[in-house]
């Protein structure tokens, strides 16, 4: 995980690599607002032979329903959960699934699905993995930070 400035512009990113596999990343990036209440946003997966992005995600700042809270829910649950615990954005286009692992893991599917309503439409899906507690505490603090527009 980085809060990190980009090499191509000055704006902020955050970055998870998978544990098992480090070519396997989600990114988000590319955050910008028109007002105080929401945030847009890009999010791009790579994995080998993946590369997709969504752009245009959008997150409600404040919101206790959105992608921090829900990350840094889970972080609380460092002593696990049984089943999957499931977040999307109001527009569905982006969804992400945890299952607690043996062993202190958090497995996250991070799943991308721009146009769904539209002839032609796809998804793609990537999985990463972090140990419970403080790492799953710190990425949903880098999340909420991008999200709010803070450097960490």
């Amino acid at each position: 995980m980085n809060f990190q400035d980009d090499d191509f512009d000055e704006r902020p990113c955050v970055t998870i690599r998978c544990q098992d596999n480090v070519s396997v990343e989600v990114s988000f990036r590319d955050r910008h607002s028109t007002d105080d209440y929401c945030v847009q946003y890009s999010v791009q997966v790579q994995a080998p032979g993946l590369s997709a992005r969504l752009d245009e995600a959008v997150a409600w700042i404040g919101n206790n329903s959105d992608l921090a809270p829900f990350l840094e829910k889970l972080a609380g649950d460092f002593t696990g959960w049984d089943g999957e615990q499931c977040w999307e954005t109001n527009d569905r286009d982006l969804a992400v699934s945890a299952v607690f692992r043996p062993g202190g893991y958090v497995d996250l599917t991070w799943t991308l699905r721009p146009w769904r309503e539209a002839a032609g439409g796809w998804s793609a899906s990537v999985t990463t993995q972090l140990e419970a507690g403080e790492q799953m505490a710190s990425f949903a603090a880098e999340i909420r930070h991008f999200l709010e527009g803070q450097a960490s």
